[in-house]
Order: C-alpha cells, then structure tokens, then sequence
C-alpha cells in the first residue's frame, strides 16, 4: 500500500510535470542531484524522509488564520507543532549521522544544507503543547478564566440532571402523562404535563411536545451563559497561539515550503527505489555543423560509448505498475483463502465435495501466482548509435511497437524531471529541450480524410516546434 500511494503521488506530480517541462540542463541535473541525496537518505536508513504525520492543509489554514489575526484552529495549531518536530527530528537524524561520519554530509547533499537551514520556532511548540490537547482541543489549565467557566458548566449540568431526575421521580403517577424528554439548543427540557413548564415545540404530527419545566429556566439560562463563557476563553487561548505564531510567520511559511518540496524529491526516490529505477547518465549534445556531437563523458571501453542512447532492459512505468497490483492482489486471495481453509477446519465440518472444491480454488489462486510471478512485464532495449537522427521501427501487429516508443518518450521525460529511468542497468540518455509526440491508435486504410488532415497538423506542429535537441516519437506514421 505505501508503495502503491507513493507511486500515485509521482505519478500525479510526473503528469501535471508533463505539461512543464521547461526544466534547462542545469535544473534537470540539479532534480537528479536531490533525488540521489534522498536514496541515500533512504539507503542510510536513520535518515529516510517520511512527511505522512504532517497535515500541510491544517498547516497552511493556520498560516492564514495567524496572517490574518484570526484565532487557529486546535487541530490547526496540533498540526504546526508536528510539522516543526518532524523538522527538528529531520535535522537531529541529520546531525547524528554526520557526527557518526562526516562523509554523509556530502553523499546528502544538496540536501543537507536545506535540512540544517530549516528554522524551527521552539516556542511556538512550547506555547501549543502548554495550551492544547493531542485532540486538539484546549486544556482547561490554558487559562484561569476557561477552567473556571468550565467547572461552572459541569456544575450547572450536574444540577439540571439532578432536578430532571427529581422533577419526573417524586411527580410521577398513573394519572399523569411524561412528556418526551428531548435536548433542544443545548436545553436540558423535562417534566410532566400536570407540573408548571414552557412549552418549546408542539409536533403537528403526533401531539407530542417537548417542555421545559419552570424550575429549569434558570439553571439552563446560567448554563447557556457559562458555555458562551467557555467559547470565549477558548477563544482567547487561540488568538493567543494565533499571535504567537504571526511573531515567527515567516519562518513557519518558509519551513512549511520546504517540507512540501523536501516531500517531492522524497516521493521521486521512494517511486525510484520501489522500483528499481537506474539514476540516468544525462548528458548535454552539443550542435556542431548540423549534427550531434555527443560530449564523451566516458572511456571508449564503456558498452554506452559510441551511443546516443543507451537503455537496456527498460520498463513501460503503467505496465511495471499493473502487474505489480495483479501480482500484488494474487497474493492476498491465497492468504485469504488459505485463512478460510484453516477456520474451517477448526469450527466446521465439511463434506467430502465442500473440502474439494476449496482445495482446488486454492490451488488455482496458487497457480495464477506462480504465473504472474514467472511472466512479468517484458523489458525492451533501447540503444541508438551515435550519429542516428531517425530510427525506424517495424514489425507485426500487437508487437510492441508504440509500447517501445512510449517508453523512449516516458524514459526521456522522467530523466529530464528529476526521476530513475525503470531500467535494470546503469543508463545513457541525451537531455531534450522537447518531447512531441503524434501517438495514437492504429489506423484502417479507410480512415477518415479529417484524421488524415489531423495528424497532418500535428507532424506540422511538432516541425514548428522541433530543435536538433528534440526528441519526436510518431506512430504508425506510413498510415
């Protein structure tokens, strides 16, 4: 499941990035820096990134409120103060593991240096967990004026539900008719028909009334007091975390900021560790005389020499996915069916053709199993010589064909945004200033003249748009 969400949330963040990818070389190489600080984070063990305690809508509501010189919320102040500790507890796991070897602060970095700049208002934590509950709520020791409106309200109810009690036991008889008892606005309403009351509602329907003796008006007029009492003390303990808060605005702003873009690296490295991503060798092609000219980071005794790209053994992300959930799903039916078979064995007893066919539905689960562990998803290579510009793929239906070129253009794309590329070996791929893409289903030989024209306009447009440094994938391009 952590995966699942992890990758979801990369996901999501990998599509709305598609539509902005106007990362230069140098931020593509610095995506990719961060992300290599949070796997070794995460290899480190001590220091992996985990923000899901930290609230950020309750975090940023409170920002609002305290901005605005508006009361926060309890559950709003809760969540700051978890948000600062997660903070502090980033750094100390930080400071731990550089004490123990000084060689983390570099394997760490750019990271490092943004951990330990974070500012973390330990009196804002002070004044919180002085004045507010783990629930949220505030503490009757948060102020004088709340602990006694408090107690007067537990007295004032104590007493309503002790004269309800005495008004319905001592006048109650076989003549008389009880009344429905019933809370109305926060109204204690009791009694009988035959006693002094104030009638409150009158039901159309079935003539019932709800009624509140006389004798009660004056403990429930003081009750009702005493809680008006109660939101205004509470109140004031919150303007008072509120003003706090607006003293060290700019650093909680500043903190919040940071975590939410520690927490987008942190989900880049966990997407690329749970499934076996390779950080991408990216490189720069330099145009020389109309050609690519790839600067050779490497010796010429490296496979990737000679390459423009190199991707062996990639995997389309979407299909990695899915047979990981299938797979992911077998498993739990044989676990429960397993589960099954042995509560049925302790509490009931079965027949001879109940025993059977349970064993054989196990089976079969253990057998769809054992296949989607032995059939996963099929990798494919991906290696483009040196001076290729234009590289052709043919074959049969339902061969692959456009999963290969979405795999290029995913590879590409998650490279240029600060992710592994899903390859099983060490990889080498150009940086693209653009990925266009003219991908689309198959084609009869009887389409339609205005598909025709529209993949026309497309191939024009990624012309308009296209430099030497552009990667264009186009599908069933003959048709």
């Amino acid at each position: 499941l952590f995966f699942f969400v992890c990758f979801v949330y990369c996901w999501r963040y990998f599509q709305a990035q598609l539509w902005t990818l106007n990362q230069t070389y140098e931020e593509s190489m610095r995506l990719l820096g961060e992300t290599n600080a949070a796997v070794e984070m995460h290899n480190h063990g001590g220091c992996a990134m985990d923000f899901s305690g930290i609230d950020i809508g309750l975090v940023k509501s409170a920002i609002q409120h305290a901005q605005g010189g508006q009361p926060v919320d309890g559950s709003e102040a809760m969540a700051t103060v978890a948000l600062l500790l997660y903070a502090e507890t980033l750094q100390y796991n930080l400071k731990s593991a550089i004490k123990e070897d000084a060689e983390w602060y570099q394997r760490f970095m750019p990271l490092s240096v943004t951990i330990l700049e974070l500012v973390i208002s330990r009196s804002v934590v002070k004044l919180v967990q002085q004045l507010i509950d783990e629930d949220g709520s505030v503490k009757d020791s948060a102020s004088s004026a709340l602990k006694h409106s408090r107690d007067q309200v537990r007295l004032l109810e104590s007493k309503l539900y002790q004269l309800m009690n005495s008004l319905v036991q001592n006048k109650m008889s076989e003549t008389s008719i009880l009344v429905r008892c019933a809370l109305l606005e926060e109204k204690t309403c009791e009694g009988q028909l035959q006693s002094p009351e104030i009638c409150l509602f009158c039901s159309g329907s079935g003539g019932e009334s709800i009624i509140e003796p006389l004798s009660a008006v004056p403990l429930n007029d003081e009750l009702q007091q005493a809680k008006a009492l109660v939101a205004k003390a509470e109140a004031d303990v919150l303007l008072k975390i509120s003003e706090k808060m607006r003293v060290d605005i700019g650093d909680i702003e500043k903190l919040l900021n940071k975590t939410i873009e520690l927490d987008v690296i942190n989900a880049r490295a966990t997407y690329s560790l749970s499934f076996g991503g390779t950080c991408p060798d990216l490189f720069l092609a330099e145009t020389k005389d109309g050609d690519l000219a790839i600067d050779m980071l490497l010796g010429n005794r490296n496979a990737r020499a000679g390459r423009t790209l190199y991707i062996p053994k990639a995997y389309h992300p979407l299909l990695l996915q899915q047979h990981r959930q299938k797979l992911r799903k077998a498993r739990k039916d044989v676990t429960n069916a397993t589960s099954e078979i042995r509560r049925r064995n302790q509490g009931e007893i079965m027949n001879q053709n109940e025993e059977t066919n349970i064993n054989l539905s196990s089976f079969e689960m253990l057998v769809a199993v054992t296949k989607l562990e032995q059939s996963p998803p099929i990798p494919v290579d991906i290696f483009v010589a040196q001076k290729t510009r234009v590289l052709v793929i043919t074959g049969p239906n339902t061969g692959g064909k456009t999963l290969y070129l979405k795999t290029i253009g995913l590879a590409a794309v998650m490279a240029k945004s600060g992710l592994y590329v899903l390859s099983s070996e060490p990889v080498k791929i150009p940086w693209f200033d653009s990925v266009l893409a003219d991908i689309g289903d198959e084609q009869s030989l009887s389409q339609s003249l205005s598909t025709f024209s529209g993949h026309l306009r497309q191939i024009n447009e990624i012309l308009k748009h296209s430099t030497s440094k552009t990667l264009v994938l186009l599908d069933e391009v003959c048709s």
